[in-house]
């Protein structure tokens, strides 16, 4: 079983620099970052794990520099999104800087997308809340459009690009309806969402990994009724809290990889918790 890592990356934590070369150096198999453009103090929408909001929320770093940063200093280490906020982003512009990492990375970019949670934040990046799944399956198309070894273009509900020529094109080949880097979307489990993960994606990223006895039956049966190939489905857990027991139960699922959560913190207490993670490698 692959070992990653994710973290709040901030300007007051381990530099992505430090970070990804213990990474690699530890062995383990990945960084995934998470995305938070700004957080609203007058925001309304209740924090999901329930109390005060987290300092680190408002202070995460940009993942897409910090990933650019970890990529120039390792050679083997994945990385990732967990999650890109795909609804609040310019979609040719995002597609720009998938290929790029993905290309400057050798293909070891993973897209985690998911849709968010944080009402306020979004209403400022003009996305209405009740269609911004739509949106982002639209945004997804765009993408691979431009992603496409030809020129071809999209036109869509939320947003259209002419046939152009965009390159660098992301490293690994289509399979089946997806184009472009591994992709996996998180979200909580239900009908919709895996319609969505059988539509366009590589696989599913759910947080902590509760429930999975239940839900990734249901998720394979979606995604072969879809007409994929039952062998290419990823279930990623993220953002683990890990034990023996844990782990091994994710692998009695077929589970091959795991992410683990990293606590936002300077150096000291970050590489602690790598010691910690060591007996899971």
């Amino acid at each position: 079983m692959r070992i990653a890592t994710t973290i709040f990356l901030t300007d007051e934590t381990i530099t992505p620099v430090r970070l990804a070369r213990e990474l690699e150096q530890r062995g383990f198999a990945g960084l995934y970052l998470p995305e938070h453009t700004h957080i609203p103090v007058s925001r309304d929408t209740p924090y999901p794990a329930g109390g005060e909001l987290p300092r680190e929320y408002g202070r995460t770093l940009d993942p897409f520099v910090a990933l650019g940063q970890a990529a120039a200093v390792t050679q083997r280490l994945a990385l990732g999104t967990g999650i890109t906020l795909i609804a609040q982003h310019d979609p040719i512009g995002l597609a720009k800087q998938i290929a790029t990492l993905d290309h400057l990375s050798h293909g070891r970019f993973t897209l985690g997308l998911g849709y968010g949670w944080n009402v306020e934040e979004a209403a400022d990046h003009g996305v209405t809340w009740s269609t911004r799944r739509e949106l982002a399956r639209d945004r997804m198309a765009l993408m691979r459009a431009l992603w496409a070894d030809e020129p071809t273009g999209h036109t869509g509900e939320f947003g259209s690009v002419r046939a152009s020529h965009a390159y660098p094109k992301p490293v690994q080949k289509p399979r089946g309806p997806v184009t472009g880097p591994r992709t996996l979307i998180g979200g909580a489990a239900g009908p919709g969402l895996f319609a969505r993960i059988a539509e366009y994606a590589d696989g599913w990223l759910p947080i902590g990994g509760r429930g999975l006895t239940e839900s990734v039956p249901a998720l394979r049966a979606a995604w072969e009724s879809a007409g994929r190939d039952p062998r290419q489905l990823q279930v990623v857990p993220y953002a683990v809290l890990p034990s023996a027991g844990k782990l091994a139960h994710f692998a009695d699922l077929d589970i091959d990889e795991v992410v683990l959560q990293l606590p936002p913190a300077g150096e000291a207490e970050v590489l602690r918790a790598l010691d910690a993670y060591a007996e899971y490698l």
